[in-house]
């Protein structure tokens, strides 16, 4: 019931003025709030590198990704501050072209370099040539713009819009009747008054108290100094458990990736014994 009258709840998107100074979403204060602690880091970058055979025409390739960055605002917003609060700027026109100093960074480097997300473009596109037939482009963005879903409509809409200029025909996109910055603007309108303090209360109670560290055995002692170095691990399962997950997700109005992660945590549990995992 509480889920249903959530939903209920809910206004459709519309689009707003661009005039006024526009908010960030809530997911954006996050990582805008964290560069802030951290500023200069890479660690919110979203490497890709995409392998291309055959002949490739970059006056095309530049047209695509530039028709691209004109489609989605999020691509050309900037993050600056205006008497103290952060907000939203939106470049009306930006270019690939500008970025021809960096294109000509070593690949090895092009993940590690930060964003300024006050100045800097947040989408860098580098080409390597490594013969006339086969290249690699290595694509950047900050997360605060992308995510890997998006990420997946960006190479999409990019191999759409690659075909059709080299048919010399107008882009087949539909123009987007809303942008996120719309959805900024509608989920601060949403998440506000009674309903953000009953949010705020819960989770300051979830998070709260002692934060103790996770006691996992390990192989040799934890660092004294947290760093972004790490592994990671791939298996797969079966289709069958898979089609059983998605539909214990969709029976508890949940998604995927948290029922996954509520499996990951309760194996933490069984190699800590702590209930409060961190």
């Amino acid at each position: 019931q509480t889920q249903l009258a959530l939903r209920q709840s809910f206004q459709a998107i519309q689009p707003v003025s661009r005039l006024e100074p526009l908010p960030l979403s809530f997911a954006q204060t996050r990582l805008w709030f964290l560069e802030q602690l951290q500023t200069g880091s890479a660690i919110y970058n979203i490497p890709t590198a995409y392998r291309v055979q055959g002949s490739l025409n970059l006056a095309l390739l530049k047209q695509s990704f530039n028709e691209i960055v004109r489609r989605h605002e999020t691509l050309r917003t900037n993050f600056t501050l205006v008497e103290g609060q952060p907000v939203q700027v939106i470049s009306k026109t930006f270019s690939l072209d500008e970025q021809e100093q960096e294109i000509q960074r070593l690949a090895t480097k092009e993940a590690q370099k930060n964003f300024d997300l006050a100045h800097d473009p947040l989408i860098r596109v580098t080409l390597l040539k490594l013969n006339e037939t086969e290249h690699v482009v290595l694509l950047t963005l900050h997360h605060i713009i992308a995510d890997g879903w998006s990420m997946e409509i960006l190479i999409k809409e990019l191999a759409i819009l690659y075909e059709a200029f080299s048919k010399k025909q107008p882009s087949p996109l539909p123009e987007l009747t809303i942008q996120y910055a719309d959805f900024a603007v509608w989920q601060r309108q949403w998440l506000q008054g009674e309903r953000l303090e009953t949010q705020l209360a819960y989770w300051k109670k979830q998070l709260g108290g002692m934060l103790n560290v996770l006691q996992l055995p390990t192989d040799y002692p934890r660092a004294r100094v947290q760093s972004f170095r790490g592994e990671h691990q791939t298996f797969s399962l079966s289709e069958t458990l898979t089609q059983k997950l998605k539909a214990l997700s969709q029976r508890e109005s949940t998604t995927l990736f948290t029922t996954l992660l509520a499996a990951f945590k309760v194996l933490l549990y069984r190699y800590t014994g702590q209930d409060d995992i961190i």
